[in-house]
């Protein structure tokens, strides 16, 4: 691992985050929840090689591998270690409802070998991870992942579900259509710790093409109503509530860019070229700009939130944005 690597924190007596700086393209957080005998994770890696550092990681807290996984979305760096976790080639099969098989939080408890966790997501976190694929691998061809089996959720829900790890319990919540059309937020409110997945890149740029900018603006309403003072997001350290105004505020920013490059007639990577990011140049990944435009663009041409963009497009305007080179997967 590099000068950058990942490092646990414990934010509870029962909870731990699980951060791998500095948060840019393919560098998730996670996190887990374990009573010593039973045991959530939240989200797991890029590459095949940082997942089984996640589950080191977690094992060194003593904590048994876990009975549950949540995906908080579909992207690959949140998913693309499931298999680690799950065993290798499950999840497959149509896109629908599962039930939980064994190792789901039902009997004993005690350490579980490698490979007998239920993944839990969204119904539509598990139609996107079987309707993506390698999807990094194609993004990233260059890119070392290992060896990475697809493996999607097999327990899915629709709007709200509570699970527990020994005796806490874990709401998981869909925001609506926001990053992806398929995020959960994970709720913890004994502790006052929320994961948000993708809804929040503490310093890094928000990222909404493949979901939407009004929906990711809804989202964070619906943070802020959880009241949580500890705040994982989905890249970067550990924060707290104020992320959300500084979500918000770069939000609002692309929403009156697009208003007025539209306005003007000029394309996503024209009004992009064009714009002060002032204070947001700050943030990692700033090429995102323009793909945040094209959703915004989309949003305001009346395509439904959700609708996908062509992704040659939106990739290669961030490419132009990046000085002509391809955006970089730091996994």
């Amino acid at each position: 691992m590099p000068a950058t690597d990942p490092y646990t924190v414990q934010l509870a007596p029962e909870v731990h985050a699980y951060i791998q700086p500095d948060g840019g393209w393919c560098l998730n957080n996670a996190g887990f929840v374990s009573d010593g005998r039973s045991t959530l994770l939240v989200d797991t890696a890029a590459t095949e090689r940082r997942a089984h550092a996640l589950r080191d990681a977690l094992l060194a807290t003593g904590a048994p591998l876990p009975r549950t996984v949540v995906n908080t979305h579909h992207h690959g760096d949140h998913t693309y270690g499931n298999s680690v976790f799950a065993g290798r080639g499950s999840g497959g099969g149509p896109p629908g409802k599962h039930s939980a098989g064994p190792g789901s939080g039902g009997g004993p408890p005690g350490k579980h070998s490698e490979g007998e966790a239920t993944i839990v997501g969204h119904d539509t976190c598990r139609a996107e991870v079987l309707a993506v694929g390698h999807q990094l691998h194609l993004m990233w061809p260059q890119n070392d992942f290992g060896d990475i089996t697809i493996t999607a959720p097999t327990l899915t829900y629709s709007d709200r579900l509570t699970v527990h790890a020994g005796g806490t319990e874990v709401r998981l919540i869909h925001p609506g259509v926001a990053h992806t059309t398929g995020d959960t937020v994970v709720h913890l409110p004994e502790y006052g710790i929320v994961f948000t997945g993708d809804l929040v890149f503490q310093g890094g740029t928000p990222f909404v093409p493949m979901g939407s900018l009004s929906g990711s603006l809804r989202a964070l309403d619906l943070l802020r109503s959880l009241d949580a003072p500890t705040v994982v997001p989905g890249h970067g350290p550990v924060t707290d509530p104020s992320a959300y105004d500084a979500t918000e505020r770069y939000l609002r920013y692309v929403a009156e860019l697009a208003l007025t490059g539209r306005a003007k007639g000029l394309t996503p990577l024209e009004t992009a070229r064009e714009a002060d990011l002032g204070v947001f140049a700050e943030l990692r990944e700033s090429e995102r700009l323009v793909a945040n435009l094209h959703r915004a663009y989309a949003e305001l041409d009346g395509l439904p939130e959700g609708s996908p963009l062509d992704p040659v497009a939106v990739f290669g305007d961030m490419a132009a944005m990046n000085g002509g080179k391809p955006v970089a997967c730091h996994a």
